[in-house]
């Protein structure tokens, strides 16, 4: 007998994951909320201007909620970790204003965005005050080795932004190539935000292996689904542009598996689109259309559940706990939203 299995329910269930977690580290985030208020205060009128109308625009906190939940997956009882917390949030803020500068982005979660409204310029000057701050709180944790963890990771997001505009507008990027670029560009801050909560724990190599690998995994197939929501309706209700990968000419994994899978007609469509820039009103129908006969939208979701399943393999080797399993829930949420 077949089962049926109410999909709209699980759904439901999955998009909690999220909440779940959030809801155990409430008291901490709470903490890191108002360091991020008190750190970025300047006498400088326009940087808590400009820096507050970004952090503002909401979000999940993502990053810094992995932090805080890692540290107390690892056992951590001190307070650490929400400074680390606030400093993972602050150099993610400041890579969005500077990723919308690059893209020319008019929209950030459904509000105008920061250069939009105030200019490019302090857009990228207030970008940089905000690394800064991050730094000083790095600073004064004053553990070498998350110094270490988090700076690398702030490079290693710098190289893949310069590496995804070495890619843009090149139809000859391979799947590889663009795994480089988002595991730098994305996943690279999942995975430091994990790490250092094993490491300010004071826990084995084993454990803060265990942790990065979760967040270097979480963040592939959570940027997967970011390259496919692009093409889905689905991101209109999450407060952005469809198509805006399209318009710029990023070359994203549906579109690296639609070219080698189409034929010379559609090859055509995706050279002057994306390398030439040569679109019209309806392209971007049409290329959504190559995607789906392709079955790139499908086949990239596929991948995003492959990196999903090793990020949910990692935490084995922690006890069951209901912060664990709101953790491997976080993964189900970031996979879902395409849904």
């Amino acid at each position: 007998m077949a089962i049926v299995v109410n999909l709209d329910q699980e759904r439901s269930k999955k998009s909690r994951g999220l909440d779940a977690l959030v809801a155990l580290v409430a008291d901490d985030l709470s903490k890191v909320n108002t360091t991020i208020v008190e750190r970025m205060h300047s006498q400088v009128d326009l940087i808590p201007q400009l820096a507050g109308h970004i952090i503002a625009a909401g979000g999940k906190r993502l990053r810094p909620v992995l932090t805080l939940a890692s540290a107390r997956l690892a056992g951590h009882k001190d307070f650490r970790h929400v400074k680390l917390a606030a400093c993972v949030e602050f150099i993610h803020t400041a890579t969005l204003l500077h990723d919308d500068v690059v893209d020319d982005s008019s929209l950030r979660r459904g509000q105008a965005s920061a250069n939009a409204m105030f200019g490019n310029k302090p857009s990228v000057l207030v970008g940089d005050f905000l690394f800064s701050r991050a730094f000083e709180l790095m600073v004064e944790d004053g553990s070498l080795a998350v110094l270490a963890i988090l700076s690398r990771a702030s490079s290693i997001i710098a190289e893949g932004e310069v590496l995804q505009l070495m890619t843009a507008n090149d139809t000859a990027t391979g799947e590889d190539a663009y795994l480089e670029v988002i595991r730098s560009k994305t996943a690279a801050l999942f995975a430091a935000a994990c790490r250092i909560g094993a490491v300010i724990s004071d826990r084995p190599k084993v454990e803060e292996d265990a942790l990065e690998s979760y967040g270097l995994n979480l963040g592939i197939a959570f940027q997967l689904i970011d390259d496919v929501l692009d093409y889905s309706a689905k991101q209109a209700q999450l407060g952005k542009e469809v198509g805006d990968d399209f318009r710029d000419g990023k070359i994203t994994l549906p579109v690296i598996l639609a070219f080698r899978r189409g034929d010379a007609e559609e090859r055509e469509f995706w050279k002057r689109t994306l390398e030439l820039q040569d679109q019209t009103p309806e392209d971007l129908d049409r290329a959504i259309s190559i995607l789906e006969k392709q079955g790139s939208l499908a086949d990239t979701i596929a991948r995003a559940r492959h990196y999903g399943a090793i990020a949910r393999d990692a935490l084995g080797i922690f006890p069951d706990t209901p912060l664990k399993q709101a953790m491997v829930d976080a993964i189900e949420f970031s996979i879902d939203r395409v849904f």
